[in-house]
């Protein structure tokens, strides 16, 4: 892992109901600063987005943010980060989201972390990116979704090869391991660039 290293982690707002929620979203982010990388993120100080971003800075790390400006206009976006990027929309935070990471990892969240989710996951589908997506799959928290996904598969929405490269694990430093050790995921020809998504 090079110094460079970054991991987009894309989460709740919220803490959820269970404890455990919030100790994984803690434990990424410590173990991106072991794995000498850099968190890039949401940029909001509250729930699990909040919970990471602290857990990196607190281990002297350095934790990017990236918030539309009607959010950070709400008084949610993180006054302590490293860098926090306000831009004028969804599109804009994504794409930089994007363009700042190595990796990108989803934990429990929302309507907000299943679309950012989907996005990136159909972005590397369609060629526009190579990077490792992964899943932290805290109390079974995604198996629903993963039920999904193997619905589609059976119903041929979904190529199993679109799939493979995804990384699911419970395990907090296991995953942030496999995703910023992983080499660049092999796609097919691709179908767009990042301009024209």
């Amino acid at each position: 892992m090079s110094e460079s290293s970054s991991l987009c982690v894309f989460c709740g707002s919220s803490a959820g109901h269970s404890p455990s929620f919030a100790e994984a979203a803690r434990l990424i982010g410590e173990a991106i600063v072991r794995n000498r990388a850099m968190l890039v993120y949401g940029g909001g100080r509250v729930g699990l987005m909040g919970i990471v971003a602290d857990a990196v800075l607190s281990a002297g790390g350095r934790a990017v943010g990236v918030i539309p400006e009607a959010l950070a206009t709400k008084e949610i976006a993180h006054d302590g980060l490293s860098e926090l990027h306000v831009v004028a929309g969804m599109h804009e935070r994504k794409a930089l989201m994007a363009a700042r990471s190595s990796a990108f990892l989803a934990l429990p969240g929302g309507i907000g972390t299943f679309e950012e989710f989907f996005e990136i996951l159909s972005w590397q589908a369609l060629g526009i990116h190579s990077k490792p997506i992964g899943l932290l799959n805290v109390g079974g928290y995604f198996d629903p979704l993963l039920s999904l996904l193997d619905h589609g598969i059976a119903s041929r929405f979904i190529r199993p090869a679109h799939l493979r490269p995804l990384v699911v694990s419970d395990q907090a430093e296991a995953i942030v391991r496999k995703l910023l050790g992983h080499e660049d995921v092999v796609t097919p020809t691709p179908w767009l660039s990042l301009d024209q998504s």
